[in-house]
């Protein structure tokens, strides 16, 4: 499996890692934090995720420039570094990308 490294700002895409991604290899990573005020839905270490705003549907990679939008009601998909894709159910939220960070605020 190939994964891409991709300049959020411009689209192009930046770099290349081949083979097979586990825990233990350096391919870049983010943390993702998903919560609600009484539960939290995914925490931890994460290549990617992909949610939905009134733009339309996007994704986030590391190395992604800040961001903020309000989410629509539609799913979060999260990569994550150990386990398989996690797909949450959402009504609306907030998400917050900083320095390799990613704070989806849910139920607010």
């Amino acid at each position: 499996m190939a994964v891409r490294h991709q300049d959020a700002s411009t689209g192009q895409i930046v770099g290349e890692i081949s083979g097979h991604l586990g825990a233990s290899d350096s391919a870049p990573t983010m943390h993702v934090k998903v919560y609600a005020p009484f539960k939290t839905y995914f925490e931890g270490r994460a290549f990617s995720v992909s949610a939905e705003s009134a733009t339309g549907p996007f994704d986030i990679l590391p190395h992604h420039h800040n961001f903020i939008t309000l989410l629509l009601a539609s799913d979060i998909t999260v990569r994550p570094v150990n386990g398989h894709e996690l797909r949450i159910c959402i009504s609306g939220g907030i998400m917050h990308v900083k320095r390799d960070q990613v704070i989806v605020f849910l139920d607010v």
